[in-house]
């Protein structure tokens, strides 16, 4: 902990960065809980529920092949800012829906929503690798998915109540009044980058993004690699447990709250020691931990406060796989494709959790128990492991320090 403290001492654009993650994110945890608390309570069919899950994530696979010659191009701070302002004026507009024939326009601003989050991600985590570098780049990294998995455990458990107390509308809300803070803070914020200048049209540079990941197919292969983390995506699974085994004990935006909150706390907890531990060859175990844990979440949660427990050791390597392989591919590139290849790795990765949180919709109205799509989920990271292994054997991989 004193190594990220230290960074933020240091690097005064990182630590501003930080705080706005820190507010935007915690904001966004609002929008979900309520957003899935008004799901169940328009009793809304498992389809419904897992198609609005991978709503989060589809629309950052379809504006992700755009986004990366975009980024290259426009002033990073001038982009994000921009996508704020789509994010604020979609969050107040949720405050519409209250009806199942509302949910054409759900369905509209989460997509609208989630195009600019991820837009503003993938703006971020190609501009830190032109601020910092080596192990400074490693523990911006993992800071970062920290502050999201702070944000994630605070939004989560502060929204459970935020929502059961005062309803759903008083979330939206909230939640575009953060937005409004991190707006402010950003506008504030003094950028200075060295822009690459860029002659090529959005077409050619598309074209010689994929002249580059031809000639150099480790990248591509580390983008593979990263994807597989996209099978942590639990929201849909999360509230289909809530609905079958916790809603007759615990009111339903509490347990929403308390679940993704306890597995958060292991996304916090995780990389402050397995960040210390970790290197190339050891990640290969921390896929097959992430497998195991995922397998004992299937075993117990029929009950509920050893599901909590199992979503804690289930959040407890989920950060570092992210942080890591994230770092490696950043790490493994030519600077002048930042933009374009991390937009690249955020669409495979956001493909890898939107197929997930379809998956488990279509499993769940087709006679597969929680249980059983929870394994299938888990013994995905052993094939993760096989496949990491064998990128390792097969290509000249840079340490990351």
């Amino acid at each position: 902990m004193k190594a990220y403290i230290k960074l933020l001492k240091e690097e005064e654009v990182l630590r501003r960065l930080s705080t706005i993650q820190l507010i935007s994110y915690f904001g966004a945890w609002f929008s979900n809980i309520a957003i899935y608390t008004l799901l169940l309570e328009l009793n809304v069919s498992a389809q419904i529920v897992a198609f609005v899950a991978m709503l989060h994530f589809l629309a950052g696979v379809i504006q992700a092949p755009l986004s990366g010659p975009i980024i290259d191009r426009m002033n990073p701070k001038r982009l994000m800012l921009s996508l704020i302002i789509v994010e604020i004026v979609a969050t107040f507009t949720l405050v519409f829906v209250s009806d199942y024939s509302d949910l054409w326009l759900l369905y509209l601003l989460i997509f609208f929503k989630m195009a600019a989050a991820s837009f503003y991600f993938t703006t971020e985590m190609s501009l830190l690798p032109k601020i910092l570098h080596g192990s400074k780049l490693q523990l911006a990294n993992e800071l970062h998915s920290i502050i999201w998995s702070l944000s994630y455990t605070l939004g989560m458990a502060i929204s459970g109540f935020v929502v059961y107390l005062f309803g759903i509308k008083a979330a939206f809300i909230l939640d575009g009044m953060i937005f409004i803070a991190a707006f402010r803070l950003l506008y504030t914020l003094q950028i200075k980058v060295e822009m690459i200048k860029i002659e090529a049209n959005i077409i050619i540079m598309m074209q010689e993004t994929f002249s580059y990941l031809k000639k150099s197919p480790k990248a591509f292969h580390l983008m593979l690699v990263h994807s597989f983390v996209g099978l942590t995506a639990f929201d849909a699974l999360v509230a289909l447990m809530v609905d079958k085994y916790y809603a007759s004990i615990i009111a339903t935006s509490l347990a929403l709250g308390l679940l993704n909150s306890a597995r958060a706390i292991g996304l916090v907890i995780g990389p402050i020691y397995i960040g210390k531990w970790i290197n190339n060859k050891r990640l290969i175990y921390v896929f097959i931990a992430q497998g195991l844990a995922i397998w004992l979440w299937a075993f117990v949660m029929h009950n509920f406060y050893l599901s909590l427990f199992a979503s804690v050791i289930v959040g407890l390597f989920t950060t570092t796989l992210w942080s890591y392989s994230y770092t490696l591919l950043q790490k493994n590139i030519e600077e002048k494709y930042y933009g374009r290849i991390v937009a690249y790795n955020d669409m495979l990765f956001l493909s890898s959790a939107a197929f997930t949180s379809y998956m488990i919709g279509f499993l769940a109205t087709h006679s597969f128990s929680l249980e059983a799509i929870t394994a299938i989920m888990g013994a995905g990271f052993f094939v993760g492991a096989f496949y990491y292994n064998y990128v390792l054997k097969s290509e000249k991989i840079k340490e990351i320090s």
